[in-house]
């Protein structure tokens, strides 16, 4: 019976069990076990596909450079609702995770986005004329600014001169010959941004990930899933030291204190 009857509808090619055997994309999971990496296998999962060895280093490349960033708003959405919540540890790192938007993670795959269209449309590859590269750089970005909206992957409330985590993505894709066009586009349209503004802003970490998963051949639907599946670790790692050195209560009682006083105006 076919999914065109409707009676055969609810199946997954990701995964499947029966009473003895567990398979994940038709490879046996107890022989993945110690044999592949976790992010291994989230590529397999997204992918239908084990990567090779220079996806495997970028890709694990990307992951290391998402997973935390210091107390950021979503580290603390985690931290203060464990404070009201501590016995529910999901709960906290779900808290953390829906602030991945347009400021914060969400750039990975705004970036990614942005850039595809932008190579699809003008038929850019990674053998592309500098030039040719420069001229639809500035054309992108002018629509961007045109359209007021903010230009993806350009920008950092930290790093203003250099995110620290882009020369070296960039070092590591020329290492494993992934250099492609979205990684070459991004250098182009950050220069593209300031020639139009007259000032200078960095390409942050989120937005190279963004371009790497793209020149990687990732879906670029799927960035965002897979800056979340990043910072987890960076999540769960925070909620482990909340336990023992808790910033939550310190964080409400300061609140309230400022709180505490007429309301403004």
């Amino acid at each position: 019976m076919s999914q065109a009857d409707g009676s055969d509808w609810v199946r997954s090619g990701i995964g499947r069990s029966t009473a003895d055997s567990i398979s994940v994309r038709g490879h046996d999971l107890t022989e993945l076990m110690g044999t592949v990496s976790f992010p291994d296998l989230a590529w397999l999962m997204v992918t239908g596909r084990l990567p090779g060895s220079d996806e495997s280093r970028l890709f694990n490349a990307v992951l290391v450079s998402l997973a935390d960033h210091g107390l950021t708003p979503s580290v603390l959405a985690a931290r203060l609702t464990s404070t009201g919540a501590p016995e529910a540890l999901q709960a906290a790192v779900a808290a953390g995770l829906l602030g991945a938007g347009s400021v914060y993670l969400g750039p990975t795959e705004d970036t990614a986005r942005f850039l595809h269209a932008v190579v699809v449309a003008a038929g850019l590859d990674a053998g592309s004329d500098p030039d040719a590269v420069r001229e639809v750089a500035e054309s992108a970005v002018r629509a961007e600014l045109a359209a007021g909206r903010r230009v993806p992957g350009l920008g950092h409330p930290v790093h203003k001169t250099t995110d620290p985590r882009v020369p070296r993505l960039y070092a590591l894709a020329a290492e494993c010959d992934r250099l492609g066009p979205h990684l070459r586009l991004l250098e182009t349209v950050a220069d593209a941004y300031e020639r139009q503004q007259g000032r200078r802003l960095p390409v942050n970490g989120a937005g190279a990930a963004g371009a790497v998963l793209a020149d990687l051949g990732l879906p670029v639907e799927m960035a965002r899933g897979f800056a979340v599946l990043a910072r987890t670790a960076g999540l769960v790692a925070h909620l482990a030291e909340e336990r023992e050195w808790p910033l939550g209560p310190s964080l409400y009682a300061e609140m309230e204190r400022r709180n505490a006083g007429p309301p403004p105006g």
